[in-house]
């Protein structure tokens, strides 16, 4: 990706800086990036609508917590398509204010999933409060803004060394196989890769209300060779019980791929490409 960019590329996060999506970010792009924070994930579209971005960089999956469904939805419907993707693993460590030890907190913030993906070292301290808030990186953040002592953070490396917090304990998550598939999106049109490097692709589609519609895509998809790495469905939102597909495909030959894509048409509905991108280091 470097090698198309002119200038130190723009990128919209979700989350503040010392988040997991800059983190992800960096894994991409590298270390010379601008990062333009967003609350949200439909508020970093919309930076990228307003061009404060170039890139935007969204979590979409996690191997613990499972699919971010509206992010789909999101992606579907804006004019952003996937130039990328990135597998980080998700390593939660508990910060704080320095000179303190575990058995000096009672509380720690964090956002809910991390709580949620770190509950069984809590068992240990049960006289510690976990209190959910919005953000990782932004629990860290409060606790030095605001010199809180006696509070910790769930939070990545990072927001640590952001943050100047000193790390009580590493790694406190309770799966250590824990990865977050994150996207990267550039505006369609802006940047063109050589074809030779792609072999992956995410497609939606619906379906044409018919018994065996689904099983004879992927029928098809497999004759052609195309690896489905995902199905994720979404309810059509006003047609009851009618569904867009979202699928993930890895393939070796790009004119293959085109061809599935032909052999599919057919028999489907409003099939959109969302991205032709070099399948991530998993």
């Amino acid at each position: 990706m470097e090698s198309v960019l002119t200038s130190t590329p723009r990128i919209a996060i979700q989350g503040i800086p010392g988040a997991f999506h800059e983190i992800a970010a960096r894994q991409f792009f590298g270390d010379d990036i601008a990062l333009e924070a967003c609350d949200s994930f439909p508020i970093l579209f919309r930076s990228l609508n307003e061009e404060k971005a170039d890139f935007g960089v969204m979590a979409i999956e996690n191997s613990v917590a499972g699919t971010i469904l509206p992010n789909y939805a999101l992606l579907r419907n804006s004019k952003y398509t996937i130039a990328g993707e990135v597998y980080l693993r998700i390593e939660h460590q508990l910060m704080a204010l320095s000179g303190q030890t575990i058995e000096d907190i009672y509380e720690v913030h964090s956002h809910p999933m991390a709580i949620l993906q770190c509950q069984k070292f809590f068992e240990a301290y049960p006289q510690i409060k976990l209190i959910e808030t919005s953000d990782t990186a932004e629990s860290a953040l409060n606790i030095q803004k605001k010199q809180l002592r006696g509070v910790a953070a769930i939070a990545g490396e990072l927001a640590a060394e952001h943050y100047n917090l000193e790390i009580l304990h590493r790694g406190i998550e309770t799966h250590k196989r824990n990865f977050t598939r994150f996207l990267i999106l550039k505006k369609k049109g802006t940047i063109s890769l050589d074809e030779n490097l792609l072999d992956k692709a995410s497609l939606c589609f619906n379906l044409v209300h018919k018994v065996g519609s689904l099983s004879q895509i992927l029928l098809v998809l497999g004759s052609h060779g195309m690896n489905l790495t995902k199905i994720q469905s979404l309810p059509l939102v006003g047609r009851e019980w009618q569904y867009f597909f979202h699928i993930d495909l890895e393939f070796d030959s790009y004119q293959q791929y085109k061809l599935a894509l032909s052999a599919i048409k057919p028999l489907v509905e409003e099939l959109k490409i969302l991205g032709e991108y070099p399948k991530g280091n998993k």
